[in-house]
């Protein structure tokens, strides 16, 4: 009886190829020209303050969008299986932790205290944002491979763990703390999904706790204490220390959404962006966006996002292998943590962990990335499983209908 019942349901099921998923394409173009428009305003006053024309920051970003819908397209046609062959996937991780080796050497500071980017001359290339490309494309083709072997320990658990500590080690280096909790937790996500056992990720993510800690330690001594303790005095106290420089920026964009009430101050009208906010173009863009378009398109870049992450995880569950399956979580885990991280810091809910705001927040690498693995997904859409129901058998009553008409 129990195979005749798979047996049914399996005949309900096909794949259906060649349907892009709409919904998901114009959620993500709202969201693009949603954010090259605040991006554009937010960054007008800081352009000419560094006496460069006020679209300059704006310009740029629209070439980079231009690039990373190209990106996105070609990805949305190209075979997403072409990342499981012939070693790519492990390429691409290998390449990733060179880049962020070679970073600790011919990294450049962008005024944040820490080397987080390779200068290409005509721009600025961050390798984290390959590192979480690299991460979710390897797990998932090594997890495909040995899905048999997921519950054993060692090779069902510890050998991502020590694949994702090669990647944070190299990270926490610069030091780049947001981007190493961000790629942990997308790790544990994805071997989870992939039928880990509960305990066994348990047990490592107690080792990586310790040697995480570890790591702050190290840091504490070589940076000093104020290296961590001033963002947690900013996010516990940000108007009553006396530091004003470590509370500035939190101080700053908690103004600026405060000021925008409901409907905000009107679209460029924001008073914040004039040298008052810091990284107003780039991590708290989301303030201006608060100040400018107040609760309401405070309220609606949110429920964009929701619809993206919920339809992401859709295209997911329908996927049509476990390959599949594994990259659309990954990449929509990505844009979802990104972006419920980087509200919360700018609303004042966690301490400050430099995160930016995917498609909103200035930077070419991580929207052409993000436009990219975007792609990635939509093709995973075009050949997805779909189930129908299978009609039921109507029986006919072939008994003859008597003939009345001469009984009279």
């Amino acid at each position: 009886m129990g195979k005749t019942r798979a047996a049914a349901r399996q005949e309900k099921r096909r794949v259906r190829v060649g349907f892009t998923d709409l919904t998901f394409t114009l959620v993500v173009l709202l969201l693009l020209a949603m954010g090259i428009v605040m991006m554009f305003s937010a960054s007008y006053a800081i352009a000419q303050n560094e006496d460069k024309p006020g679209y300059f920051y704006a310009l740029r970003q629209v070439i980079f969008g231009g690039i990373g819908l190209v990106m996105m397209t070609v990805m949305s046609f190209v075979d997403y299986h072409i990342w499981m062959k012939k070693g790519l996937a492990i390429a691409i991780y290998l390449g990733a932790v060179v880049l962020l080796v070679l970073v600790m050497f011919i990294g450049t500071d962008l005024d944040t205290g820490c080397k987080r980017w390779i200068d290409l001359k005509f721009t600025t290339f961050q390798p984290s944002e390959l590192a979480k490309f690299a991460v979710v494309i390897l797990f998932s083709y090594l997890i495909d491979r040995n899905y048999d072997k997921m519950k054993q320990f060692i090779p069902g658990t510890l050998i991502y763990f020590i694949l994702i500590g090669v990647i944070i080690g190299l990270l926490m280096l610069e030091p780049h703390l947001s981007c190493s909790l961000l790629i942990m937790m997308i790790g544990v996500v994805l071997v989870f999904v992939g039928g880990a056992k509960f305990w066994h990720l348990g047990i490592m993510v107690l080792i990586g706790a310790a040697l995480l800690t570890a790591v702050v330690f190290y840091l504490i001594n070589t940076k000093g204490v104020g290296y961590f303790t001033t963002r947690f005095e900013t996010w516990l106290h940000p108007f009553d220390s006396e530091d004003t420089d470590g509370t500035w920026q939190t101080r700053q964009s908690l103004i600026a959404i405060g000021s925008g009430g409901i409907f905000g101050l009107g679209l460029g009208e924001s008073r914040q962006k004039y040298l008052y906010l810091p990284e107003s173009e780039n991590d708290f863009v989301f303030a201006i966006v608060c100040e400018e378009l107040g609760l309401m398109g405070a309220i609606t870049v949110i429920l964009l996002f929701v619809m993206l992450v919920a339809q992401g995880f859709h295209i997911a569950a329908h996927s049509k292998d476990r390959f599949g399956m594994l990259v659309a979580v990954g990449f929509t885990l990505q844009i979802a943590l990104q972006a419920f991280i980087n509200i919360a810091v700018v609303s004042g809910m966690v301490p400050n962990t430099g995160i930016s705001l995917p498609f909103f927040s200035y930077g070419g690498t991580a929207l052409i990335m993000q436009l990219m693995q975007m792609g990635i997904v939509l093709n995973i859409s075009r050949t997805r499983q779909i189930v129908e129901d299978t009609p039921k058998k109507v029986q006919v009553d072939t008994t003859p209908v008597p003939d009345f008409r001469h009984e009279a």
